[in-house]
């Protein structure tokens, strides 16, 4: 053996082989590299060019979602659909629509059609246009297609000479109730894609070089998305050139990822921070997206569908175990009348007082949310008792509002009911609603608190609905006569008519189902059975006079008087024998209406008497302007009698107007002998009352007519 021997020389191809394999694992190992870079960068560029397009889609729905809101706003409005069909429909729209498009920002061009088509009036940034120049004949297309009542409006991007507009059309149709017309007036706003429009879009949503072209380019030089009209085409494209931010990493990675192995942690490092940026912005965007699905985007409050996702999450509403949630919801008493007298801009500025006013409220007030029109909500999370809590908020909303130099008094009513265990927030609104409901008709500018009784009350009265409608059905309810005795003579000179349902039950007060019979939709048949029973009974009495009280409903009607002639005509009744009352309430509501309907019965003989003079708001320019034959005094007038000083001055005060004014009167409610010769002596001609004949059937009647008996 050799001392001091080399290593053998077979281990230097195990070396080779060594340093080849970790070579070539190296090689495959950057090649793996590489690919996977070029996959990373591929994939950021498509990631960031995908949420490009959602942001920019988001943003054309915004666009389209706000100008469809301000349409429906403006469209269905019982103020517009009456000045638009009447004679001042040109000056209306002006004022209201026409001249804000000078500089309003949520529409730029406001267009009114008339039901034959005909332009009313068309004004972009206050100035007069023609629509169908402007827009060529896809107006015309749209305006027919919005022309009917109770659908979303019609939105279409169109060219708009050498712009880009958005235009949205609806039917301008009443809010409160329903409409006959076959066909309707229209009301079209149109919002121009300006530079500015844009350029505000581009830096809401992130879009950067952002801009409005016509056609569309390879999607190697700009991104777009489609701006379509009316027949899904596009009308022109948002476009915007692609950032690639994959290619940008790689850009600056690459030299380092070639020449070392150490620096792969660094890239894939500023890959994760590169994927963590881009999450945060999606993130941002996504919460953007859901906070404006789930506020109010005038006054930044909640609104419906936040408020139930609070509800339906109430520890992250802020409830805690031991305390109440109380839903008050909130209705604004006069709002309708402010927007009607200054304006939309004053309302809107009063409702954002309104809503910084209720979210300062209360320590307890843990949310606020708006409904929509005038509606509010507050959540209450605490102690306090909800009947204070609801009584403060009626307090707060009482206090008057400075706008603009001008002092506005509104008011607020409010129904408020506590969310017991489990209990599912819509039925929690409900009760709610019920509650606010009881508050406005008790009275309004009260706090109402929900009761289980609430829901006792609805059904009993959906159950009472449907007894009078199978009375009314099968004739069950029929007239009574009340004598009205003449001062002079003493004598019976006339009957009134009135409405009595007796059941197996006992019988229904009057004003019980006349109010159910209004609000069902089944006033005006009742009437009409009632009035013609009266006929056919009183054709029997010769020359007796008859009266008979007609719902403020049914004067509204524009087939009454038509219905009352024909009735008169097939029954051959005398109309100067027929005496039609009614109160001074629909004077008030649709005076227009009232004196059509007044002038055209008179015109064929039919009296008219306003009744219950004295417990309302009655004029003298109303008793002038509707040409009553007969003024009844209410009871309340009449129980005066026994009232020394004040009450017999103001009794005899209104009996002495009628008489300046040749109205002859008559004094309901006598029930003793001191009351009627009061009366006479007063100046009544007629006398109605328990003292003179309570109500009887027909047959009661014609025994006493028989008789001739003359009044005690």
């Amino acid at each position: 053996m050799r001392v001091g021997a080399t290593p053998s020389s077979g281990s230097r191809p195990i070396a080779y082989v060594t340093a080849l394999a970790t070579l070539l694992l190296a090689l495959s190992v950057a090649g793996l590299l590489g690919f996977s870079i070029l996959v990373m960068r591929d994939s950021a560029n498509d990631m960031d060019d995908a949420r490009a397009v959602r942001a920019a889609e988001a943003a054309a729905r915004s666009f389209s979602q706000k100008l469809a809101a301000t349409v429906r706003d403006n469209a269905v409005w019982d103020d517009a659909y009456t000045a638009v069909n009447s004679a001042d429909a040109v000056g209306w729209t002006y004022d209201n629509w026409g001249k804000t498009t000078e500089d309003y920002p949520l529409y730029d061009g406001a267009i009114v059609l008339a039901k034959d088509g005909k332009i009313v009036s068309a004004y972009n940034k206050g100035e007069e246009f023609d629509p169908h120049q402007l827009f060529g004949t896809s107006f015309a297309v749209q305006v027919a297609k919005a022309n009917s009542p109770e659908q979303d409006p019609i939105l279409a991007f169109v060219k708009a000479g050498d712009d880009i507009a958005l235009l949205g059309s609806a039917a301008v149709q009443p809010y409160s109730s329903s409409s006959d017309d076959e066909t309707y007036s229209v009301l079209s706003f149109f919002k121009i894609v300006s530079d500015d429009v844009v350029e505000q879009i581009a830096s809401e949503y992130q879009l950067a070089g952002l801009r409005l072209v016509r056609h569309p380019l390879p999607s190697q030089q700009l991104l777009s998305v489609p701006l379509r009209g009316l027949d899904g085409t596009a009308a022109a494209y948002l476009a915007w050139p692609s950032h690639k931010p994959g290619s940008a990493v790689y850009a600056q990675i690459q030299p380092y990822v070639l020449t070392a192995a150490t620096l792969l942690f660094a890239f894939l490092v500023l890959i994760l921070i590169g994927s963590r940026k881009e999450a945060a912005a999606l993130r941002k965007m996504a919460d953007n997206a859901r906070h404006q699905a789930t506020h109010d985007g005038l006054t930044g409050l909640l609104n419906r569908r936040g408020l139930l996702e609070k509800l339906a999450a109430p520890a992250r509403a802020g409830e805690r175990p031991g305390e109440n949630l109380t839903l008050h919801l909130i209705d604004l008493d006069g709002f309708k009348a402010v927007n009607d007298a200054w304006g939309h801009a004053v309302g809107d500025e009063l409702l954002k007082m309104v809503s910084s006013r209720l979210q300062a409220l209360h320590p307890e007030a843990a949310f606020a949310a708006r409904f929509g029109g005038d509606e509010f909500a507050l959540l209450q999370i605490g102690p306090t008792a909800p009947e204070c809590f609801g009584a403060a908020i009626v307090s707060s909303l009482a206090k008057a509002l400075a706008i603009g130099g001008r002092t506005i008094e509104i008011g607020g009513s409010v129904g408020h009911a506590t969310k017991p265990p489990a209990l599912d927030p819509l039925e929690l609104v409900r009760r709610a609603d019920m509650a606010l409901y009881k508050a406005k008709e008790t009275g309004r500018g009260r706090a109402y608190a929900y009761v289980p009784e609430l829901d006792a009350e609805r059904e009993q009265i959906a159950s009472l609905e449907g007894q009078l409608r199978q009375a009314i059905a099968q004739d069950a309810i029929r007239p009574v006569f009340q004598p009205l005795i003449s001062t002079t003579t003493n004598k019976i000179c006339g009957v009134e008519a009135l409405a009595r349902w007796q059941t197996d039950a006992g019988s229904v007060a009057p004003d019980v189902f006349i109010p159910l019979a209004e609000r069902s939709g089944l006033i005006d048949e009742l009437g009409m059975k009632i009035l013609a029973a009266s006929i056919r009974a009183a054709g029997r009495w010769g020359s007796l006079a008859l009266s008979v009280n007609i719902s403020p409903i049914q004067i509204c009607n524009p087939n009454f008087v038509e219905d009352v002639v024909s009735l008169l005509e097939k029954e051959s009744f005398d109309p100067r024998r027929l005496t039609l009352e009614i109160t001074e309430g629909v004077l008030i509501s649709n005076p227009d209406q009232a004196r059509r309907a007044i002038n055209s019965l008179k015109a064929s003989g039919i009296q008219f008497a306003l009744d219950d003079f004295g417990c309302g708001f009655a004029s003298i320019g109303a008793l002038r302007q509707f040409g009553f034959d007969r003024m009844k005094l209410d009871r309340s007038l009449v129980w005066g009698v026994d009232e020394p000083g004040r009450g017999s001055g103001i009794l005899n005060a209104t009996i002495a107007l009628a008489a300046a004014l040749n109205i002859p009167v008559t004094a309901e409610g006598i029930e003793t002998d001191q009351q009627a010769k009061a009366l006479g002596a007063a100046g009544c001609d007629q006398l109605q009352g328990y003292l003179v004949g309570k109500p009887m059937q027909t047959h009661e009647l014609e025994t006493l007519l028989s008789q001739d008996q003359v009044a005690a």
